[in-house]
């Protein structure tokens, strides 16, 4: 997603890709595939909905930057709500307990409705590629949180990929240009 993000944020809206974003990029990508460690057995279909999700996200980020006039985050609310309306259908509420309706609520409204709305806030301030980056975190801390709550411990190779990933976001954010402001409507200024 951040590649994907910086590629189009940088075709449809002038945002450059400096070397220190594609290195931090690069450095990023180097520290996920640690993390995952070597390729498995994959499917065609599998593979093609990672990318067109991927995909998806990156184009919601560069949607945001472009008519960062306009907030997002009532589409963000929207989205959660035909999500629950589409795959209501398939849910078996019955199975969960009593105890887990409460986590997955919280899960639910803290993690990815109120996460998506600070995302959809943020994503209006900052270059596409920098914010794609930033969300990775999310990926190098779940594990931590599982492993603090559940001692669930990761595994070596997770938890370096995971330090290499912080080490390329801090090294972008610390680099990165405050943003320019610019005229409502108008694409945010490239940095």
């Amino acid at each position: 997603a951040p590649v994907l993000a910086a590629l189009l944020a940088w075709l449809a809206l002038g945002e450059p890709i400096t070397r220190l974003t594609a290195g931090a990029m690069a450095l990023a990508l180097g520290g996920v595939a640690l993390m995952l460690g070597a390729p498995g057995e994959g499917s065609l279909v599998g593979d093609g909905l990672s990318f067109v999700v991927a995909l998806a996200f990156a184009v919601s980020i560069v949607i945001t930057r472009w008519r960062h006039d306009v907030s997002m985050a009532p589409a963000t609310c929207l989205s959660q709500v035909i999500l629950i309306v589409a795959f209501a259908p398939f849910a078996s509420p019955g199975d969960i307990g009593g105890g887990d309706i409460g986590w997955l609520a919280a899960l639910g409204i803290g993690q990815i409705g109120l996460g998506f709305a600070l995302l959809s806030v943020g994503a209006r301030l900052i270059p596409a590629a920098q914010v794609a980056l930033i969300t990775l975190l999310e990926t190098v801390l779940g594990p931590l949180w599982v492993w603090l709550a559940l001692d669930e411990r990761p595994s070596t190779l997770t938890l370096v990929g995971g330090a290499i990933v912080i080490v390329a976001i801090v090294i972008q954010t610390r680099a990165a240009p405050p943003p320019e402001p610019t005229e409502p409507g108008a694409p945010p200024a490239p940095h």
